[in-house]
């Protein structure tokens, strides 16, 4: 009976150590002049190379929610890197600030793609990355810049925007993405209209790009984000059944860029 108490104990701090083996680092890198701060998450337990996932935030800026989205995917078995577009200590604390931080960028695309790109850099230069198997990934805001990081050529095996704008002033640079695209919108969302998710698709089929777009009833924007609240009449609210069906696709979608899944 020692014996089996024992055998259990080991087992049961075996199974907290295997939980708890998300590691996470914050890493202070440069785009040119700028100093921006970025936060990776791994999985301290697996060993050997493996898929790289670029996170890019919200308006808001690199926070908690970005965080926990990398953390998520360390968990699954990637590498995860939240970069920091807009720079280090620069995280807007009301919406008028997030509009005008966020404006500079949407106003500024190649400053936008540059500042991914060297996101993308970063995760590359990790040690247990794969650079023949990177995704990027972003949320509103985030979902347009990794929409332009694809644009831009970025070598990607694939892209995911969850509730990200569309369009894009240069719609002719479809024509240099190399990723598969997945986009997960609201159906109701009031801030990316008909005609720009059409001129969305008309862009990347005359690309002759791989692309997957996937709406969910009664989702608006920021469909993902608790923080967004659940009153849909302001035209951001969380869905949790968009959240959860959206984060699956995600996952659907790499097991099929990456070829396999990551173990679990």
């Amino acid at each position: 009976m020692l014996r089996l108490i024992m055998v259990a104990a080991a087992l049961s701090c075996w199974a907290a150590s295997a939980e708890a083996a998300v590691k996470t680092k914050v890493i202070e890198y440069k785009q040119g002049d700028a100093v921006l701060e970025g936060y990776l998450a791994w999985d301290d337990a697996k060993t050997g190379k493996r898929p790289g996932v670029l996170v890019v935030h919200e308006w808001t800026g690199l926070g908690p929610y970005v965080k926990k989205r990398a953390e998520m995917l360390a968990k699954l078995g990637y590498v995860a890197f939240a970069a920091d577009i807009y720079g280090k200590g620069v995280r807007p604390a009301t919406p008028a600030d997030a509009a005008r931080v966020a404006a500079i960028y949407k106003d500024d695309r190649p400053l936008m793609r540059a500042r991914a790109r060297a996101g993308l850099e970063v995760l590359k230069g990790q040690k247990f990355v794969d650079r023949h198997r990177l995704a990027a990934i972003g949320y509103c805001f985030g979902g347009t810049t990794v929409l332009e990081l694809a644009r831009d050529g970025a070598d990607l095996k694939g892209v995911v925007s969850f509730h990200g704008g569309l369009a894009t002033p240069k719609p002719e640079d479809a024509k240099n993405i190399k990723a598969k695209v997945l986009a997960l919108q609201g159906a109701d969302d009031p801030f990316v209209k008909a005609d720009e998710r059409a001129a969305f698709k008309q862009e990347l089929s005359a690309a002759k790009v791989d692309w997957q777009f996937i709406t969910y009833a009664n989702a608006v924007h920021s469909f993902t984000n608790p923080d967004a609240g659940n009153d849909n009449s302001k035209g951001a609210a969380y869905n949790e059944k968009a959240d959860k069906r959206s984060w699956e696709a995600m996952k659907q979608f790499f097991a099929e860029i990456f070829t396999q899944a990551p173990a679990r």
